[in-house]
């Protein structure tokens, strides 16, 4: 009776499992088919080539060339921005720290909190800061508050990976006369395809944010020159071109969602061939 009720119960959650892959599956395969099926059908290649005219995409000319600039411009210098932040912080939480200690348990409880905090109350923290020094929209205030969203995101997961680092192969390594210096090269070398996932997932997150740049950054309808000026992203270009009441307008946001779309894929194979590359290459 007993045996017959554990074998009913592993088929009932075999079979949620299998339901949870395709539900899951599904729904992922489902967006991708609206954003292709319609970002193909409204794409031309003047959208991702000019710049838009008629200011703010009312007229519905032009292009948002402007809009893929300023992603990338914000994305990528958080992200270094980020990594340079982060990295240090878990190599001394995970080295330069004991196991058991208090610090190391606040700070990852800290990250954690952090971590849950949607970005809306970034954007939000980070333009009263601006008003009270006085700082207006711009290029660089986009990348900071994007920077500011991604660090806990990049620390946590990288500590998550850094943490199941075998201790005694640690130890080894200050056994045979290395120093922490080197003995925190060799812990990086053997996570690194865990800090590339890291590096996506808080890519991914920070490409794909409205919220927080929608306070700092501004918008514009030109490629910023100066980290004073102001620009656009593609997640806010979205946003206002599906509120515009031309069909026409509407028309090029599913043409920039599958722009957007695109770009998270590049990176995200790209990530997971440099992480399988990386995993051979490990010591």
């Amino acid at each position: 009776m007993k045996l017959k009720s554990k074998y009913v119960s592993e088929v009932l959650v075999r079979a949620l499992m299998i339901l949870s892959i395709v539900a899951v599956v599904a729904f992922v395969i489902s967006i991708l088919y609206i954003i292709f099926h319609k970002g193909i059908q409204s794409i031309t290649w003047a959208m991702i080539t000019q710049l838009p005219q008629g200011g703010f995409f009312i007229s519905g000319e032009g292009g948002f060339l402007n809009a893929i600039v300023g992603s990338l411009y914000i994305v990528l210098a958080a992200t270094v921005l980020g990594l340079l932040i982060s990295v240090p912080i878990v190599v001394y939480l995970n080295i330069y720290l004991k196991k058991d200690s208090r610090l190391g348990y606040f700070c990852r409880l800290t990250f954690d909190v952090l971590y849950g905090i949607p970005s809306i109350v970034y954007g939000a923290f980070a333009f009263i800061i601006m008003i009270a020094v006085g700082m207006k929209p711009s290029l660089l205030a986009g990348i900071v508050v994007t920077t500011m969203l991604i660090i806990p995101i990049m620390v946590r997961s990288m500590d998550e990976v850094a943490r199941e680092f075998p201790r005694r192969l640690l130890d080894v390594t200050y056994s045979m006369g290395a120093t922490r210096w080197e003995a925190m090269r060799v812990v990086l070398r053997q996570i690194m395809p865990g800090l590339t996932t890291a590096t996506l997932l808080s890519v991914g997150r920070a490409i794909g944010d409205t919220a927080a740049v929608m306070f700092t950054a501004g918008f514009s309808d030109f490629i910023p020159k100066t980290l004073g000026q102001q620009t656009a992203t593609l997640p806010l270009s979205i946003f206002n071109l599906l509120t515009m009441p031309s069909a026409k307008v509407q028309e090029k946001a599913y043409a920039a969602a599958l722009v957007l779309t695109i770009i998270v894929l590049i990176i995200s194979l790209t990530g997971r061939y440099l992480s399988g590359r990386v995993s051979k290459n490990k010591i």
